[in-house]
């Protein structure tokens, strides 16, 4: 069966909440089926209730938030596969790994034998299988949130939303998570939506780069580098990096030379 990945589209999206504060300005943009789209910018400037939308948490003033399949039909939120990874880890501290990667599919009501098979498929793609007895207390940083990872992955998302996952730990172990995202990413196939602050991040992960300044769009650009061409230590890598980081200091208001 081939899976009917939708296409997630923010049209004129505008988010006012009570008092009058605006959070988003008619935001519009689409991340294409089976893509990876990164949104950067300011803290404050609107990442966060975009994904919220995505996610059903938050619901536009005026404007909509659409899944479209490839048959051009819009799809209801419900009827969509979707996975939340937030950037707190957010494991139930009594379970141990497998245990809380298994969640998704007990809360689904997915037979014990299955759930554990394919926690268990998860956890070794993840590198977790020597930690899967462990309970969240007894795990590095970085390694809870490659538990929050695998347990994104358990249920085979056609939609992934990922929200700041690397924010809380240092930069060598950003760096394998920035691993760890691309490999869920390429083996889920699922239309993914990144919010982060890293510019270097966006750039090594994403095909497509918003970047939003206070509550509305400032640019968005298709990533320039192939994605079996993006080293970090390369010149074309730091200069995209460089050309994507003027941007956002154009979007935060600071003058670039």
């Amino acid at each position: 069966m081939i899976r009917d990945l939708p296409s997630l589209e923010f049209q004129s999206v505008s988010r006012i909440f009570s008092g009058g504060a605006r959070a988003l300005n008619d935001v519009s943009f689409s991340i294409p089926a089976g893509g990876l789209t990164a949104v950067i910018g300011p803290s404050g400037c609107g990442k966060t209730t975009l994904l919220r939308m995505a996610a059903g948490l938050d619901r536009a003033t005026t404007g909509s938030v659409k899944f479209i399949g490839q048959d051009g039909n819009v799809h209801s939120r419900a009827s969509e596969n979707l996975s939340v990874c937030f950037q707190d880890a957010r494991l139930l501290p009594w379970r141990n790994v497998t245990d809380n990667v298994a969640l998704p599919l007990e809360l689904a009501g997915v037979s014990r034998d299955e759930r554990s098979a394919r926690a268990k498929q998860v956890i070794e793609a993840a590198g977790l299988s020597s930690a899967q007895a462990r309970l969240p207390a007894q795990l590095s940083g970085g390694m809870r949130m490659r538990v929050a990872l695998a347990r994104t992955l358990v249920t085979s998302p056609d939609v992934l939303l990922l929200d700041e996952p690397c924010s809380a730990v240092d930069e060598f172990t950003r760096i394998q998570l920035d691993e760890e995202i691309r490999r869920v990413w390429q083996v889920s196939g699922a239309t993914t939506m990144l919010i982060t602050h890293s510019v270097s991040e966006a750039v090594w992960l994403a095909d497509q780069i918003v970047v939003m300044s206070m509550g509305s769009i400032h640019e968005i650009r298709k990533v320039a580098l192939p994605r079996n061409a993006r080293d970090r230590a390369s010149s074309a890598f730091l200069l995209e990096v460089e050309t994507v980081m003027r941007s956002l200091a154009r979007a935060a208001g600071v003058l670039v030379a």
